[in-house]
């Protein structure tokens, strides 16, 4: 019973326990409700404030983040188009002399003194070197002497042409002749007295033969007389070769020209052959230049070139004039020659040039200006204009020439692009004018006025188009 008891009043107990904290729950319950219901109140003043107020925060906080855009003044637009564009070979040489002639020596001597040094102007037949001439001049007065005493043995008078000389009319032939001519009425006189018994026969015979051997002297009298006037021409060829040599001793310019080296000194020996001068003429200069075998077919006689040499900023322009007709086998290249007038000697003989053959001169392109393209770090790119807004676009370029360059890719014709890349921004652009107008350059072939060049690389391309 007591034990029942006890079970009793420890259930009515834990019964009870609940009941002695609900009054703190409320308590809690209450203070939460408070502060929910302050909250609403809060939110409510906040909601009905000014709806400009309550917007402006967000409001200049986009502002700040988006920039603001502003319309660019640029120096003109381009519009591209195809222009003509002669296809081009490009090939590198030298500018060669148009004439180089090592003179030699003719005769052998002593030099007595250089008339010409390394650089000098020379002209044609003007004389370089002169030797000591003694004994040539020696050597022609005894030629000379010898030519007369074969003229007097033949009987010809001085001053008389050896070209009128008849060997029957030499004295010994004419000697010889009329012993003949003795010998021969000497037979008929013994012939006659023969014939009466006044002679005998013996006597008759002794005649024929001396007939005979008169006969056979006028022949050797003749052919001597043939011998001297051959001797007479001998002996004035003699005299021609020792003139000839002394003319020799004296060297002289075969064209007008430049002397490039001087290879002797005066008091040097030289032999027969040995080189004197070096001498160039350079009032005209041959570009010998070579291409490809595989572009071998595409030259012609009378192309047009345009030589860009080195140290000169100015090209020239010339013309194909001579082709090799084999190619070098061990350099797989056609060489070719082009004459370049040189009158004013700006040129020198030797420079390095790279030439421009135009192989096609009707062919067109897509042409910009230098200062239209931009490069960085290997990649060119050009501004391109749409819809009045510009950004970058990378092209890929082909041949330069002077102020302008072909774009292989990256434009074609209808495109607008900006004319002085150094100007582009990414955005709204305009053309700058005096007069707020719009300014439109012409088409890419450069009729129009030419903006400025200085933002465009210089460039020097290896391949040909």
């Amino acid at each position: 019973m007591i034990s029942t008891g006890s079970s009793r009043l420890n259930s009515h107990r834990i019964r009870r326990m609940p009941l002695a904290v609900r009054p703190h729950r409320r308590r809690h319950d209450r203070s939460t409700a408070r502060i929910a219901l302050g909250a609403v109140l809060v939110g409510s003043m906040i909601g009905c404030g000014p709806r400009e107020q309550s917007g402006s925060a967000p409001n200049a906080a986009a502002s700040a983040a988006a920039p603001r855009k502003e319309t660019v003044a640029v120096s003109a637009f381009l519009d591209v188009a195809p222009v003509p564009w002669p296809t081009v070979i490009r090939a590198q040489g030298n500018m060669a002399a148009y004439e180089t002639t090592v003179l030699g020596a003719k005769v052998a001597g002593r030099v007595e003194s250089v008339l010409f040094d390394l650089g000098d102007a020379v002209s044609a037949n003007e004389r370089l070197v002169a030797l000591d001439e003694r004994d040539l001049e020696l050597q022609l007065a005894q030629a000379t002497a010898q030519l007369e005493e074969a003229r007097a043995a033949i009987g010809l008078e001085p001053g008389r042409s050896d070209a009128s000389l008849d060997p029957e009319a030499s004295p010994p032939v004419r000697e010889a002749k009329a012993v003949w001519e003795e010998s021969v009425l000497r037979k008929e006189r013994i012939r006659q007295l023969r014939d009466r018994d006044a002679a005998s026969e013996e006597e008759l015979q002794q005649a024929e033969v001396s007939v005979k051997v008169a006969e056979s002297r006028h022949a050797a009298a003749l052919n001597a007389a043939r011998e001297r006037i051959a001797q007479i021409a001998v002996r004035a060829a003699d005299r021609d070769l020792a003139e000839q040599r002394l003319k020799d001793a004296k060297t002289l310019a075969p064209f007008d020209g430049f002397v490039r080296e001087r290879h002797i000194a005066p008091g040097t020996y030289v032999q027969v052959g040995q080189p004197l001068f070096t001498l160039v003429r350079t009032d005209s200069l041959r570009f010998q230049g070579a291409v490809p075998e595989r572009l071998a077919g595409r030259l012609r006689v009378g192309q047009h070139v345009l030589l860009w040499i080195e140290g000169h900023n100015e090209p020239r322009r010339c013309a194909i004039d001579r082709i090799s007709p084999a190619v070098e086998e061990s350099s797989r290249a056609l060489l070719f020659e082009a004459r370049v007038e040189n009158r004013n000697q700006d040129v020198r003989a030797g420079l390095f040039a790279e030439a421009h053959v135009e192989i096609d001169p009707d062919a067109t392109a897509i042409v910009v200006p230098n200062s239209a393209i931009a490069e960085f770090a290997g990649v060119e790119k050009v501004w391109i204009v749409r819809e009045g807004v510009a950004r970058e676009h990378v092209v890929r370029t082909g041949d330069r020439r002077e102020e302008r360059t072909e774009i292989v890719a990256g434009l074609r014709e209808g495109d607008r692009i900006i004319a002085v890349a150094s100007e582009g921004r990414a955005g709204p652009v305009h053309p700058r004018t005096s007069d707020g107008g719009p300014r439109i350059a012409g088409g890419s072939d450069g009729n129009a006025a030419a903006p400025p060049a200085s933002g465009a690389p210089k460039r020097t391309s290896d391949a040909g188009s």
